[in-house]
């Protein structure tokens, strides 16, 4: 505050110089009809004149201050406010939706422009795609009729790096993905752990398995070419992580006796459910689709 005093009283002083030394005053004193040349006013009296008006409006220069930080607070709120608005509006208004079917199911995503080649997208698929895998599988010696009931919400990240057609996308999904399996007999047995059970006293063998994994990654690669402006399709390949599989097979009578013959050529008895707890580590061991393959096709809508 002391230089900006001091330098409104230099200019005050320079003013009052300047102006004193432009042209002298003439003074005509008409009663003496004598001319007097105008002494230079005292400098210190208007310095002191300015220092006392500066004085006074240096209140409302804080004033002045006190305002134009409020107005910076002001800006700033409307500023954070502005961008709050515009994540809500990025969230509320999607860049793309999209409708697809594949091997994790019938399902559709939404997408969000991150740029004009990086889209967050959040998805759900699932259903009953048990026949998209044939409908059924062999484990070990053992072929399983497979019905399925699938959910698998996801989100993840698709990225166009070459900035065309191809993209690469990567993320996460939530499985829920449940099989019911039903155990088929080949030529009236089953042969389990190398051994054949008279299928007729063995009875129906069915169960369940489930993956482990709870949160299963995923990457694809694929092509999403645009039809027109706003109409486009599109098509993935990849895998998922789902983990090793938690299986159950019962027996429908458990209890019942069940005559076979050993490898030494003996006759043996065993139970249908001790048949089914065999049948129930191979089916474990397989570890069913631990890597879940993930092909789909679809049509998206862009905005």
């Amino acid at each position: 505050m002391k230089i900006i005093k001091l330098t409104a009283i230099s200019a005050a002083v320079l003013a009052s110089t300047a102006a004193l030394a432009a042209e002298p005053v003439v003074v005509v004193d008409e009663a003496d009809a004598s001319v007097y040349e105008a002494e230079p006013v005292a400098v210190a009296y208007e310095a002191d004149q300015m220092q006392t008006e500066y004085g006074e409006a240096s209140a409302d220069t804080n004033t002045g201050i006190v305002g134009k930080t409020t107005g910076a607070v002001s800006n700033a709120t409307g500023a954070v406010v502005g961008g709050t608005k515009t994540l809500f509006n990025t969230a509320v208004n999607p860049a793309a939706v999209s409708a697809e079917v594949g091997t994790l199911g019938y399902g559709a995503n939404v997408g969000w422009a991150l740029n004009e080649n990086t889209e967050l997208q959040a998805g759900w698929a699932g259903g009953d795609v048990a026949d998209l895998f044939g409908g059924d599988f062999d484990a070990g010696d053992v072929n399983y009729d497979v019905d399925a009931d699938f959910s698998n919400p996801y989100i993840g990240v698709q990225l166009r790096p070459t900035g065309n057609w191809f993209t690469v996308g990567g993320g996460i999904i939530v499985p829920d993905n449940d099989f019911d399996v039903t155990a088929n007999a080949d030529g009236g047995f089953f042969k389990v752990d190398g051994q054949q059970y008279n299928a007729t006293e063995t009875g129906t063998l069915e169960g369940t398995m489930e993956h482990r994994n709870k949160v299963a990654p995923y990457a694809t690669i694929g092509f999403r070419p645009n039809i027109t402006n706003n109409w486009g399709v599109f098509g993935e390949i990849g895998a998922a992580y789902m983990g090793k599989t938690d299986a159950t097979v019962q027996a429908v009578n458990a209890d019942s006796v069940v005559n076979y013959t050993d490898a030494n050529g003996v006759s043996q008895t065993t139970t249908a459910g001790d048949v089914a707890k065999k049948a129930e580590k191979e089916l474990e061991d397989k570890d069913w689709l631990e890597w879940m393959p993930i092909v789909k096709v679809g049509a998206t809508y862009r905005f």
